[in-house]
């Protein structure tokens, strides 16, 4: 198969969720083929119920068996899963969950070997899809453990207006202070200026970093894990050539509209950094993880079983998602030729790539 596109996996998330809902409608625009090769990693039966549900017409998928007998002008599925299996939706299943894993599995053996060049992940139920292959708290976890740098991978959303990064993901808001070590900030932010550079193509990044308590701690008024721990973990980073500024007071970064001075933002855990990304973009916004070996996006949203079936979930976040893997892809690949001749970088500098 010889084909200048790029062929994109797609794993179908939980089948009772918005997953195949936002993949079937953004997949109903012939103008996807023109860009990449979609993979579907689902369920041809599953992906059907869900067309017929939703009245969506003019989309035909090129069901398949294997990676090697997919059609370069179509969108393939490849059936991962058992026929018979039920969907029920706005219901979290034992099934839906087992669903969810076959899918991810099957697609990240055809990445690891290369059949793949980006993956893109429709949302998973974090509870049903648990099981002795998957015991993560979500997808970053896992694909850390399977193409994993020596780093901790790290979770960034991306939108028109910002870039978010957050130092711990998944975990209660309890273990945040105990889980914040001036390594791990360090680490985080080394993934996150090496991926500004690498798959965003800016020279030479900012980066504005969060404080863990009100205030930023006031000074150590209000708790001193900014004096203790994320200031050394600045000056540490700054030594290695890192741009970072901070700690800031997240309400005061956000709410002034300063965030836009920088690059990306370093958040100290999930909700302080994606309450603000959520609020300018629900609907749009895109959840890359950095510091892998390969290329993962998915929506920024969940399963919405809330709305699944009634044809009203926007599929705006899910195109954004593939659009966004496809850049990361090509800057990747311009970027490592660049690498390859210093002087080209510096005539790309001087020809109007983005210096700070």
């Amino acid at each position: 198969m010889e084909t200048n596109k790029i062929i994109i996996g797609i794993t179908h998330g939980d089948i009772n969720g918005i997953g195949y809902e936002v993949i079937l409608k953004t997949m109903s625009d012939n103008r996807m083929l023109e860009t990449f090769i979609p993979v579907i990693y689902g369920s041809s039966k599953v992906a059907a119920y869900h067309r017929k549900n939703l009245d969506i017409q003019g989309l035909n998928l090129n069901i398949v068996s294997s990676i090697e007998e997919i059609n370069t002008k179509r969108v393939n599925i490849i059936n991962c899963v058992d026929d018979e299996i039920k969907v029920e939706l706005g219901t979290s299943t034992t099934e839906a969950g087992e669903a969810a894993l076959a899918a991810l599995e099957r697609a990240t053996e055809d990445l690891r070997k290369g059949a793949l060049h980006a993956l893109v992940t429709a949302p998973i139920n974090k509870k049903n899809i648990q099981s002795p292959k998957f015991h993560f708290p979500g997808h970053t976890e896992y694909l850390e453990q399977k193409f994993g740098l020596g780093t901790p991978a790290l979770m960034m959303l991306i939108n028109d207006v910002m870039r978010v990064a957050v130092v711990t993901g998944h975990i209660p808001v309890k273990d945040i202070a105990a889980h914040l070590t001036e390594k791990l900030i360090l680490e985080k932010l080394i993934v996150l200026n090496d991926s500004l550079k690498k798959d965003f193509s800016i020279i030479r990044p900012r980066i504005a970093v969060l404080g863990l308590n009100p205030h930023a701690g006031d000074n150590g008024l209000i708790g001193d894990e900014e004096q203790k721990v994320i200031i050394p973990a600045l000056k540490q980073a700054e030594k290695s050539g890192i741009v970072c500024v901070g700690p800031y007071p997240a309400d005061g970064l956000f709410g002034s509209g300063n965030f836009s001075k920088f690059d990306a933002v370093l958040a100290m855990y999930h909700d302080q950094g994606l309450i603000a990304f959520k609020t300018v973009s629900m609907d749009t916004g895109v959840n890359f993880t950095a510091g892998l070996s390969v290329i993962r996006t998915s929506p920024d949203h969940g399963t919405a079983y809330d709305i699944a079936g009634h044809n009203i979930a926007s599929e705006e976040s899910f195109r954004q998602a593939l659009y966004t893997a496809y850049d990361i892809y090509q800057n990747r690949i311009q970027n490592k030729a660049y690498g390859l001749n210093p002087l080209k970088t510096e005539q790309r500098s001087e020809r109007g790539g983005r210096v700070e």
